[in-house]
């Protein structure tokens, strides 16, 4: 019996090492795949809200539709424009930043320091960092260039939701504990991308705003940044300060700098740490082992992309195994308990 479990769990490893070669080398279908599927959930809660206000199916479906894609549309073209601008002022950013790390060297200089100029701009690398920074953006842009096909995915969802359910019955039968189970799943799921979304938009709507009240350039594709990045959790919110801290420092004073480098802090802390939370409820918190490792595991399989996807499908990993009382042991294992 020992032996037959056992080559159950080596046959479980190797069907999972065969999943996971296969999604890498399809990569490019597979981002899409999940982002229509992940999109379609957030949109398919929205046409039932409408639905219950008794507002017809079609309708709601094209209300819906239509108003995701003329934001959608809109959006990237402010952040088209800006982000053209910005990578043609670039090298000028550059020159201002190191002119202003220069002073600060001359400043420490003054109190009897010695530092060397050309040793600090080569530790700091603003050149590397600039073209990280630049990468990132373009790999956001590289997303934003397939939003036709997430579009026509998304329809075919949401057209095939219907049937879909019908075809769940015709599988499980009379099981009504199965049916219970991915009813359940399925509730959880879309609980938490509509809440996710939701405050990731408002991190964006927050960051916009503050960041135009301090003048600070190019404050909607900061904002647009924020909200996407807020998707990557730790590290995501101080990768989507950092452009714009570095902007303040260029075109306003150090005590905006700080200012705005507190506010960011209080938005993010105040909307991860208490909103996120209330909204979704703590038992669909995530280990921050498993957070960590699931950036590194999808950002490794799916590219920049899989970081945004990381915790959405590790989430959704995590509800599946909630739904099913053979594997809630799984569940508890990647919570958040305390």
């Amino acid at each position: 019996m020992e032996e037959v479990r056992i080559k159950k769990y080596f046959f479980y490893f190797a069907s999972l090492i065969v999943i996971i070669a296969g999604i890498k080398a399809a990569s490019e279908v597979v981002v899409i795949l999940f982002l229509a599927i992940f999109i379609a959930s957030i949109i398919s809660r929205a046409i039932k809200f409408l639905e219950k206000q008794h507002i017809p199916k079609f309708i709601s479906y094209l209300f819906v539709i239509g108003g995701f894609i003329v934001v959608f549309l809109l959006l990237s073209y402010i952040v088209n424009i800006s982000l053209k601008d910005f990578l043609s002022n670039l090298p000028q950013y550059q020159k201002q930043l190191q002119g202003l790390i220069v002073k600060g060297i001359s400043l420490l200089q003054t109190y009897g320091y010695e530092v060397d100029n050309g040793t600090v701009l080569e530790a700091l690398n603003l050149n590397s960092f600039f073209g990280i920074t630049t990468n990132l953006i373009g790999s956001i842009g590289t997303f934003l260039s397939k939003f036709l096909l997430i579009i026509i995915g998304i329809a075919f969802i949401l057209a095939e939701s219907t049937s879909f359910k019908k075809k769940l019955n015709i599988i499980f039968g009379k099981n009504t504990q199965k049916i219970e189970h991915f009813n359940l799943f399925s509730s959880n799921i879309q609980k938490y991308f509509s809440v996710k979304t939701a405050t990731s938009f408002f991190t964006g709507f927050l960051v916009a705003v503050m960041l135009i009240y301090f003048d600070i350039d190019y404050p909607i594709l900061w904002g647009v940044i924020a909200m996407l990045f807020n998707f990557v959790p730790v590290v995501g919110s101080i990768i989507a300060a950092i452009p714009a801290i570095l902007l303040s420092l260029v075109s306003a004073d150090l005590n905006t700098t700080i200012i705005l480098t507190v506010l960011y802090v209080v938005i993010n802390i105040s909307i991860s740490n208490i909103i996120e939370p209330k909204f979704m409820g703590k038992e669909l918190g995530l280990s921050p082992l498993v957070i960590f490792f699931s950036l590194i595991f999808w950002g490794w399989v799916l590219g920049i992309v899989g970081m945004f996807l990381a915790v959405p499908i590790t989430m959704t990993l995590k509800i599946a195994f909630d739904s099913s009382t053979e594997t809630k042991w799984l569940s508890i294992l990647m919570s958040n308990t305390k």
